[in-house]
């Protein structure tokens, strides 16, 4: 008896190992994949920028001299506004930057399952690729505003591809994905700022930063321990999102709460793919999370293109520039702690985080028209607190979508669901550039 428990002992201790390996490459994975999806787009707007900078002072080099200098006295040499503006000369960038995406975030949803994940992937590498090398070696402004579109393409079918492919893996990996995502924009812009502030030009960065395609590829086919319910390269012969029952088995860790386990499951899991109108009926129920999620954005995306510029303090020993630097670097800040936070707390209510994230919009409209605001640190304080709500909102929707989904129709819900935070940035874009105009000519 005591040679037979030695001999059924050992076995048992192999799968806790075997498992608790294959739970940290996901999670890895995933934090990597978010990372890398976030981190061309980031940095590749920012180079875009630089480039527009670098074309358009090549037909208004003669002006540069005298606009600085009537910059340093706080006022926009153009219109002769209280506010140091800048002319809107980036939204053709921005317009680039959302469209794409949202159009691909209505549309996709609906055909994206004939497309396996392994070329999916591959696409969207390609795409980030090719987005780095078009805005390096770009000689005239639509060559970089092209540039823009890959980026948005392949990051916005990379966003509802890899929400949907979640669903395939125990449900912390969610958080870690958010968490990715959020460092992104820190990492991403850090980067950037650090290779050029050392000397190297736009274009040997962006060429250094080819590595980051690259780095998803090998996230996801090397790292990720893909399950054998999800082929790779080939069409699925049903539209159901759930993981088979051992799949699953092996790769949840036990860890999740009991109200996690108790998803709308099993009895839910039928053959055939989704019809339209279930497709519409599913649309249907996700519109208590897509609104709140959308609203966010708006606000969130209305304060950084159409008021963050605007909140300057001319006394003070940081530049316009560097506060508007140091405005974007602690949003990113927040964006990164509120989307890491899923393993630590979680929010129900988006109603109110959406609330909230309005609040501080009207809040800084009227700090923006009337000047009250006394210091440059509590706008700090201000954009941190915008970067935890949004980014809270974000991985608190998709982490209530995956828990109330049934197993059928969740991984199209995790894709479609995706539209609204580009949907609420859109919108905002929208708002913003008559908002700003005003100020301007004030």
């Amino acid at each position: 008896m005591e040679q037979t428990a030695s001999v059924s002992a050992e076995p048992v201790q192999r799968p806790d190992t075997d498992g608790t390996c294959t739970q940290w490459r996901n999670r890895s994975g995933f934090w990597l994949l978010g990372l890398c999806n976030n981190f061309a787009y980031v940095v590749m707007l920012s180079a875009a920028h630089d480039i527009l900078q670098k074309q358009e002072s090549k037909n208004g080099t003669s002006t540069t001299t005298a606009t600085s200098a009537v910059e340093l006295q706080g006022v926009n040499s153009s219109n002769g506004s209280r506010y140091d503006c800048n002319p809107v000369s980036t939204a053709a960038v921005l317009l680039a930057d959302i469209l794409p995406t949202l159009f691909i975030k209505l549309s996709a949803p609906f055909v994206i399952h004939k497309l396996p994940y392994g070329f999916r992937v591959l696409f969207c590498a390609i795409m980030a690729a090719i987005s780095f090398l078009l805005v390096s070696f770009s000689s005239a402004v639509w060559m970089s505003i092209l540039g823009v579109i890959f980026a948005s393409v392949g990051a916005g079918l990379g966003e509802l591809s890899f929400l949907s492919l979640t669903v395939y893996f125990s449900r912390d990996v969610l958080g870690y994905w958010g968490s990715g995502t959020g460092g992104a924009g820190v990492a991403g812009a850090l980067l950037y700022s650090v290779l050029t502030q050392a000397g190297l030009s736009p274009q040997v960065t962006l060429l250094i930063m080819l590595v980051v395609p690259v780095a998803m590829l090998l996230s996801y086919f090397l790292l990720l321990v893909v399950p054998p319910s999800l082929p790779q390269w080939s069409v699925r012969e049903t539209e159901s999102t759930a993981v088979g029952s051992e799949d699953r088995r092996a790769l949840m860790d036990g860890s999740e709460d009991e109200g996690e386990e108790k998803s709308p499951a099993a009895e839910d899991r039928t053959t055939g793919p989704l019809a339209f109108t279930e497709k519409l009926h599913v649309i249907k129920g996700l519109l208590r999370f897509v609104v709140p999620l959308g609203l966010v954005y708006f606000a969130e995306y209305f304060i950084n293109q159409g008021l963050m510029e605007l909140l300057y303090f001319p006394k003070l020993f940081l530049s316009h520039a560097e506060q508007y630097r140091w405005y974007q670097t602690l949003y990113q800040v927040g964006v990164l702690v509120s989307r890491s936070s899923l393993c630590c707390v979680k929010i129900r209510n988006l109603w109110a985080l959406s609330v909230l994230q309005v609040v501080n919009a009207v809040l800084l409209l009227f700090a923006v028209r009337f000047q009250f605001l006394p210091s440059v640190w509590l706008v700090f304080v201000i954009v941190l607190y915008e970067g935890l709500l949004g980014g809270a909102a974000y991985v608190n929707t998709f982490y209530f979508i995956s828990l109330e989904t049934g197993d059928r129709h969740r991984e199209f819900a995790m894709a479609a669901a995706s539209v609204g935070d580009s949907l609420g940035i859109a919108l905002a874009g929208l708002t913003a550039f008559p908002v700003h105009r005003y100020f301007c000519s004030l």
